[in-house]
């Protein structure tokens, strides 16, 4: 997979791409990771990316001009088809169910903004606009890294052991169950011994319940779409109406 990020911070993003699993996937040709710097498409001496918005108003709102001749570059640096993600605090919430649909492409464009937006005809050139929360950022940098790190994860050779994905939080509309490790006694804690017992059918068991337990307790939306036994919803169901006699 190869994705190509655009952002007038070029510099920003070298530390990350290079670390931990980032910089792994790159160096085993799992992933490819471009960065380039917006302000190489500007045609004026100061290089400039932004202007005064029409109407008046705070701020600047980046320039269509320099944005267009960049995805042109850009999306024309290799044969498979990209697909442009703006990011932008007005987009589609990121989820783990739109990673792994963005994780299936076999290219990414990634615009990041700055300044008060982007000129809305800038908007017309992108497939999808995408927000990593309700909250306001000083640039799309740190979401574009976000979207980074989620996507890369997902490809196959990525991770040093493949069940990781599947054992994470959200990958099945459920949150992940406690972890722990050794001493099997910290400051009078100690682990379940459930996980001591070396029974990895009733391990397996204790972690799917804990996981249920988890998401109703923490994130009781993404019971909506997790699948469920029969006996999992009547857990579910018992947990809610003790929170609720709690709550009273």
């Amino acid at each position: 997979m190869r994705i190509d990020i655009i952002s007038v911070l070029p510099g920003v993003f070298g530390p990350m791409l290079e670390a931990s699993i980032l910089g792994r996937a790159q160096a085993r040709g799992v992933i490819d990771v471009v960065v380039h710097d917006l302000r190489d498409w500007t045609e004026d001496r100061h290089r400039t990316t932004d202007d005064y918005p029409f109407g008046g108003g705070p701020g600047m709102v980046m320039k269509p001009e320099p944005v267009y001749r960049a995805l042109d570059a850009v999306e024309g640096l290799a044969d498979s088809r990209s697909f442009v993600v703006v990011m932008s605090p007005q987009g589609r919430p990121l989820d783990q169910a739109l990673v792994r649909d963005l994780a299936r492409r076999p290219r990414l464009v990634v615009l990041c903004g700055r300044y008060e937006g982007f000129d809305e005809r800038i908007l017309k050139r992108a497939d999808l606009e995408l927000s990593i929360g309700d909250y306001v950022l000083t640039g799309g940098e740190l979401p574009a890294l976000v979207l980074v790190d989620a996507v890369c994860r997902l490809q196959p050779g990525a991770l040093g052991c493949s069940d990781s994905v599947t054992d994470e939080s959200f990958s099945e509309d459920l949150l992940e169950y406690p972890q722990y490790t050794r001493p099997a006694c910290f400051q009078q804690m100690s682990v379940p011994d459930v996980l001591l017992s070396g029974d990895h059918a009733r391990i397996a068991a204790w972690r799917r319940t804990e996981s249920v337990r988890r998401t109703a307790e923490r994130r009781p939306d993404l019971l909506n779409s997790a699948r469920l036994t029969v006996e999992e919803s009547e857990f579910v169901r018992r947990i809610v109406e003790e929170e609720s006699v709690e709550g009273e």
